[in-house]
């Protein structure tokens, strides 16, 4: 039975190699880091007592923190409370680091899902729309927006956006996730103010809360859809110089049916993997929005973690960015099989 389900070909196989490639991935990625954090030229000792603390307060926290054991063994004791489910307690909060990360990522996560979905939403159409209309207003006009989201640095375009619209026009609230007056009458239940203002049938909180969300997530999707529209339109471009294109055109089918039933279709892999990695991107942390709009996200708690040193977060974050990734990969996988029944093989 074993040998049957480890033949070659066989989905066992290749679920259990899928399995040591995320497994051996994660684990050079926690060496890495782990490496790398400890030559970093950060004294995170000096950052718990202060410098003022005298040698033997010093050399007393040094010992707590094992940092008088080689890297080796350091390493391995890391290793092995992680497997246990403990990735230590955090410097800048004195908390467990797995209770940081569940109680920040949830807001990056909420600002990032909007941030693609606007991306996305705008830019594939935007993309697709430039390739079926090469050189003409629409693709110029286009190739600017792209142009500006790429070359528009995205902490100005923040700050901007909060001086127009919050200052000035008063369209959408201001730093934060909520209003000062409204924070924490939500139980916490998912962490996705929305989603737990929604649960708890609160709608004040749940507009207040969208009205927070729009402007970050929005200047993020833009940042996002100058990306996509441009590979999008760059896919397009390449399948509708295709033969098939031409002889779809001979056999009189209409333009929209020529676009989107036969090249757009051709390149939904492709763009899966655009749209799956910008995802990730996102997810990794929007720092500089996330500093803009004060917003208590995982890339803020990174982005701090790592100026004061703090090894313990910052591993953990690294851990979780590389879930993240090899999760997203995963998916996208299992969505190219849907999309192209070829790829099975």
């Amino acid at each position: 039975m074993s040998s049957l389900l480890l033949a070659p070909g066989s989905r066992a196989r290749r679920l259990s190699k899928r399995l040591t490639q995320v497994a051996v991935t994660l684990f050079g990625l926690l060496l890495l880091t782990f490496f790398i954090g400890r030559v970093m030229p950060i004294d995170p000792v000096l950052a718990i007592v202060g410098p003022d603390a005298d040698h033997s307060t010093y050399q007393q926290v040094y010992q707590q923190l094992g940092f008088d054991q080689s890297l080796l063994t350091q390493f391995g004791i890391y290793l092995n409370n992680l497997l246990h489910g403990n990735l230590g307690n955090a410097l800048l909060t004195g908390k467990p680091v797995l209770d940081d990360i569940v109680r920040v990522f949830p807001a990056t996560l909420e600002l990032a899902t909007v941030a693609i979905i606007v991306g996305a939403g705008l830019g594939i159409p935007l993309g697709v729309l430039a390739a079926a209309r090469r050189n003409s207003v629409s693709d110029y006009v286009v190739r600017i927006i792209s142009l500006a989201g790429y070359s528009t640095p995205i902490f100005w375009v923040g700050m901007m956006g909060l001086l127009l619209f919050y200052a000035w026009l008063g369209w959408v609230g201001g730093a934060g996730r909520l209003d000062l007056g409204l924070d924490g009458i939500v139980p916490r239940r998912t962490g996705l103010i929305t989603v737990d203002a929604l649960l708890a049938g609160n709608g004040a909180v749940f507009w207040n809360a969208l009205n927070h969300l729009v402007l970050p997530a929005s200047l993020l999707g833009f940042h996002s859809l100058a990306y996509i529209s441009r590979m999008t339109r760059s896919f397009m471009l390449a399948q509708l110089s295709q033969e098939f294109i031409i002889t779809a055109r001979v056999k009189g089918l209409t333009e929209r049916q020529v676009i989107w039933n036969h090249a757009f279709r051709n390149i939904l892999v492709q763009l899966l993997t655009v749209v799956a990695l910008a995802y990730g991107s996102l997810l990794e942390g929007a720092v500089l929005i996330e500093t803009v709009f004060s917003w208590p996200g995982f890339g803020s708690y990174l982005t701090g973690s790592l100026l004061l040193g703090d090894m313990n977060a910052v591993m953990g974050c690294v851990l979780l960015v590389g879930v993240i990734f090899v999760m997203l990969n995963l998916l996208s996988d299992m969505l190219y099989q849907l999309f192209d029944p070829r790829t099975k093989s």
